[in-house]
């Protein structure tokens, strides 16, 4: 997306409008009376032209002045060319003849549709985002782009569009690729680089964006169920597998200890079988019962 050539022109120090107030309000009590005693008294007929115009300077000087609150702005039009910003809070006196376009300066909140897309793997997912924007060029925001506040919410979209085809809803297992980046298991990196998008994007609006997040993510109804048993079904083998894992290292300790502290000796078969023994109470999911041995060992 190329780079909009449109520079703001901030106008440093307008003209107060308080003096050109109080100007204009002394020029319609002078202009009123002296229209009255011209057209009064047929003595001074000539009068009444130059009341006439201080009559119509001081509605120039009225409708020069210009009130900016606190975070919007003020963009001035002469003639169809671009002449400067006000963004500075304050009553100011413009040119009467330009034309001001109000632009908002605070923070905006942009909550987008939930939107249907494909992941990487090709199943069908819900994401939606919450992006808060701000106009920092009041220029490119009037001019390069027919509506920004219409430019945000298309291209919002877009950049959801594109990242959600871009990467896995989840990673399940090793076999699906251990430690790539996944839209639930990796939010962090995942919103950053939405927010990266939407600023190369939004940049030729002169929109500026301060946080973007995804506030929606779920698999589609149609392969909601599917999934969720095989999210249960991963959960289930990455619990056994650790179970597992640690019941061997008891059993490992174990004959360890008995063959270093001398207390029995076991020959291959008896290890075989003290080794049975213990992977299953401890792998068991229900409670085992205890059988006491009362002859030998052997």
């Amino acid at each position: 997306m190329a780079d909009s050539k449109t520079q703001e022109l901030i106008v440093k120090k307008p003209t107060a409008g308080i003096p050109v107030l109080l100007l204009g309000l002394l020029l319609f009590p002078i202009s009123t009376i002296g229209c009255i005693v011209a057209i009064a008294t047929t003595e001074h007929p000539g009068w009444v032209i130059p009341m006439i115009l201080t009559v119509l300077c001081g509605i120039f000087v009225f409708k020069s002045l210009v009130l900016v609150n606190p975070n919007q702005s003020k963009v001035l039009i002469l003639f169809g060319r671009y002449v400067g910003s006000i963004t500075t809070a304050g009553f100011y006196s413009v040119n009467p003849f330009a034309v001001r376009r109000l632009i908002s300066l605070r923070l905006n909140n942009f909550n987008s549709d939930t939107l249907k897309v494909n992941d990487s793997r090709g199943n069908p997912i819900e994401i939606g985002a919450v992006v808060v924007w701000k106009v920092s060029n009041t220029a490119q925001a009037a001019f390069d782009v027919e509506d920004y506040e219409s430019f945000v919410a298309i291209q919002t979209e877009s950049a959801l569009r594109h990242l959600g085809a871009s990467h896995p809803y989840d990673v399940h297992s090793e076999e699906d690729g251990e430690g790539e980046i996944s839209l639930r298991g990796s939010s962090d990196v995942v919103n950053a680089e939405l927010g990266e998008e939407l600023t190369e994007r939004l940049k030729v609006a002169g929109i500026e964006v301060s946080e973007a997040r995804l506030q929606h993510l779920a698999y589609a109804p149609e392969i909601a169920s599917a999934m969720l048993q095989r999210q249960q079904a991963d959960a289930i083998i990455a619990a056994r597998t650790r179970i597992v894992d640690g019941a061997v290292g008891m059993v490992r300790m174990a004959l360890d200890k008995l063959k270093a502290e001398g207390v029995v000796d076991l020959d291959e078969d008896r290890k075989a079988a003290m080794t049975s023994n213990l992977l299953v109470v401890l792998c068991s999911e229900r409670g085992t019962q205890a059988v006491v041995n009362a002859g030998t060992i052997h």
